[in-house]
């Protein structure tokens, strides 16, 4: 791709936790220098990756190195492009494994996606396999008719999404009183609620997972990944809180109603039915249902 034809209007946007010096290096290879970069430090950034985000190429560093989750640093990274003059943002995690093509590609998708009623918020790539990894699903929007080979979901992970920025000012910014899960569904939520739309361009694909593997159930149907206990309990709690939200559709508060309870005996069964992880799940229930969301207590710094 040469300089001219690189998108003029996009940025991207990375948030950076507990990296590898190879992650810090592929984005700084990938993209400094042929797109602007803004980068959110929540921390853990070994000193010579950093030394190296201090001489690419229009590359912006923010953040003081403290973990403030993940919505507040793509609040701060979204807020910085606007200022610059950027109206669309790439948005991605330390782990993508995305080009400046796929920024291109998803632009011109995004192009496609504009239509005579519901502008489109963001447009996604569909989830390419990743072995050992449970791949996400991206339901389809009832009642919303594709938009040439482009489809409605009802949601998409924030990493690997090109934002446009003034329908983020529309919408508002992510909820950074629920730190890190279920971030990007509650506001694709609130983005369809306020007259806005979410898409996936099944002709571009980037492998994305969550955790360190996948937990299957031995008699049903039943997947989900296995990660840390403090991630596991800030998804039940943002879970239940989004059963309170009205413009969380009320059939996937029934559908989670009767997947999360589900969810929570198989990661226990993983953790070998100890009292301890229990206590802190169900405590974590209990929290949402009450509405008492922030830093989760024991986030990692």
């Amino acid at each position: 791709m040469t300089p001219s034809e690189l998108p003029t209007d996009t940025a991207v946007a990375v948030v950076f936790f507990r990296p590898s010096p190879e992650q810090v290096a592929r984005i700084v290879e990938r993209f400094a220098g042929r797109l602007p970069v803004f980068v959110y430090d929540n921390g853990g950034i070994p000193p010579e990756a950093l030394a190296q985000l201090r001489e690419a190429e229009g590359l912006t560093r923010l953040g003081e190195g403290r973990n403030h989750g993940i919505a507040a640093a793509l609040n701060a990274l979204a807020e910085a492009a606007t200022a610059a003059g950027f109206r669309r943002l790439f948005l991605l995690d330390q782990d993508a494994d995305a080009t400046v093509e796929t920024a291109q590609a998803l632009g011109h998708a995004l192009d496609r996606a504009i239509g005579e009623d519901l502008p489109p918020a963001l447009v996604g790539p569909s989830p390419a396999p990743k072995p050992g990894h449970k791949a996400p699903v991206y339901p389809l929007r009832p009642g919303v008719p594709p938009r040439e080979n482009l489809r409605p979901v009802e949601f998409l992970a924030t990493s690997g999404s090109l934002v446009d920025l003034a329908a983020f000012a529309m919408v508002g910014p992510f909820r950074d009183d629920f730190f890190i899960d279920a971030v990007d569904l509650e506001w694709c939520f609130r983005a369809w609620a306020g007259g806005r739309s979410c898409w996936m361009d099944p002709g571009t694909a980037i492998p994305h997972s969550v955790g360190r593997g996948t937990i299957r159930m031995r008699y049903l149907p039943v997947t989900m990944p296995d990660q840390p206990v403090f991630r596991m309990a800030v998804y039940v709690r943002n879970s239940a809180y989004s059963w309170r939200l009205p413009h969380v559709p009320g059939r996937w508060k029934l559908k989670q109603v009767a997947y999360l309870p589900l969810q929570i005996a198989l990661y226990w069964s993983r953790h070998r039915f100890s009292p301890r992880v229990l206590a802190r799940l169900l405590a974590a229930l209990a929290q949402g249902l009450g509405g008492r969301l922030g830093r989760p207590a024991d986030a990692p710094p």
